[in-house]
């Protein structure tokens, strides 16, 4: 009896060929469409059909790729010829909210923003707050230790999460971290798995920190720029001040001239009055900054060249938050891109965006582009023509990751490696570490079968 028979027996309907669904999870967010369908689709809905898949897939040599909401943007949860895609977006349950102890026990598919909505009415919110956070779920924001605008102060997923219970490649279910705010006992299980892109085991549950939601007044400021390079100081400037703002974001010339398209001047002006520039920088304080760390903040800005407008209260803030939000929209209403992921020393923030104009010019290719200023993670988006992505678009991107390494940073600060970027990881780690961690997964996943080709190249 095949695999695929053999998982039918045991699961039953959990377990579907049906071309369709096959179909669908052959490509992620990335756009990256994997050559064939996988064998089959197995749509977790407790630990039990995890264990059994695993299990079963081991047994028989065959690849599983975990998978949750297929908000992916690395294509880290695409499934190919030959494997078992593993499916754990309807295990979606909020197990537990601990207001005494500031926590809350989850299953993998929870929804990012239904957890925060979970956790309002005790006064509480889950700090990580990707994009995707709509869309996107606990499990797969562990997967690649998602990040977002606001991770700066308050952290990215990997210092939300507190324990995990995880699916071993042969069924086994181990149990990791605590429910302490303190924990030391043994290695640091828990933080090896957040980020390891489901290389190492399937998370079925995750018990996370949540915060006091932030309380007092927001300040927000917004300031044009005749420059991006003059923005990108400015906010180099503010974090070199240790001003800690909760969000700082920039934009440069072609991903504001797609949001003036898609929103109309109307709106900016609104937002900004006439101010205008070819760079963008969003500064947000929340929980009643001090005035003068405010007015520190709009010296700094303006000193850089920056025209400042200052919001202290919510309607007007969030004008100017909703320039910053329309980014992704207003790209994704031109057609197809491709969003990538660099992170450099903030320092350097200046020579990334003057790298990126430079690699935009070299290849012809529109580069858009958008950074969390306060953590150097930038977002460059290649815009692709006719939906598919060229080889010259590659050979942009390739450039960019050569670039975000010679500055000092790395290939990639929220997103993960995935396909897309695994054959320049031995550029990042060196070949030692490279080995070191190859034999680290080769210790959790003896037969590789979870998924395979992802991360590191698969080797025959």
């Amino acid at each position: 009896m095949d695999l695929v028979a053999r998982l039918t027996a045991e699961l039953g309907d959990v377990v579907t060929i049906d071309p369709v669904r096959l179909e669908a999870v052959r490509t992620d967010k990335s756009g990256f469409l994997s050559a064939s369908a996988p064998l089959a689709l197995v749509e977790a809905s407790s630990v039990d059909h995890v264990q059994t898949t695993l299990r079963l897939a081991n047994e028989a040599g065959v690849g599983v790729v975990p998978r949750g909401t297929g908000t992916g943007l690395a294509a880290g949860a695409v499934g190919d010829a030959g494997v078992i895609v593993l499916s754990v977006a309807k295990m979606n349950q909020i197990i537990e909210i601990d207001p005494a102890n500031e926590l809350a026990v989850v299953e993998p598919g929870v929804i990012n923003a239904d957890l925060d909505a979970a956790l309002e009415p005790y006064g509480l919110w889950y700090a990580p707050d990707p994009a995707s956070k709509a869309i996107s779920s606990i499990g797969g924001n562990i997967a690649t230790n998602a990040g977002g605008l606001l991770c700066a102060k308050y952290g990215v997923t990997r210092e939300a999460v507190l324990g995990l219970k995880v699916v071993l490649a042969d069924g086994r279910l181990l149990t990791t971290g605590h429910r302490t705010v303190k924990g030391v006992t043994g290695y640091d299980l828990t933080a090896l798995f957040v980020g390891s892109e489901g290389t190492l085991g399937v998370v079925v549950e995750a018990t996370v920190r949540v915060l006091p939601r932030p309380a007092g007044d927001v300040v927000t400021v917004g300031a044009f720029f005749p420059q991006i390079r003059q923005a990108a100081a400015a906010s180099s400037a503010v974090v070199a001040a240790r001003l800690r703002p909760a969000v700082m974001e920039l934009l440069d010339g072609q991903a504001l001239e797609a949001i003036r398209a898609y929103l109309g001047d109307e709106v900016i002006h609104s937002a900004m009055g006439h101010a205008s520039g070819d760079g963008f920088l969003l500064v947000q304080f929340d929980e009643s900054p001090a005035p003068e760390t405010v007015l520190h903040a709009v010296e700094l800005i303006e000193q850089a060249g920056g025209q400042t407008r200052v919001s202290t209260d919510a309607a007007t803030g969030e004008q100017l938050l909703s320039i910053r939000r329309a980014f992704h929209p207003a790209l994704a209403a031109r057609g197809e891109v491709l969003i990538e992921d660099v992170s450099v020393p903030r320092s350097r923030l200046a020579d990334a965006f003057d790298a990126i104009a430079e690699i935009s010019a070299r290849y012809g290719v529109r580069i858009p582009t958008v950074a969390h200023a306060g953590d150097g993670n930038l977002h460059p988006n290649f815009v692709v023509d006719g939906g598919a992505v060229t080889p010259v678009v590659q050979q942009a991107a390739d450039a960019l990751f050569r670039v975000a390494l010679a500055l000092g940073g790395t290939l990639t600060g929220e997103h993960g490696v995935g396909i897309l970027k695994r054959h320049h990881l031995i550029d990042e780690l060196g070949p030692d570490s490279y080995a070191l961690q190859r034999q680290v997964k080769t210790v959790f996943d003896p037969r590789g079968i979870l998924n395979p080709g992802k991360v590191f190249e698969i080797i025959e």
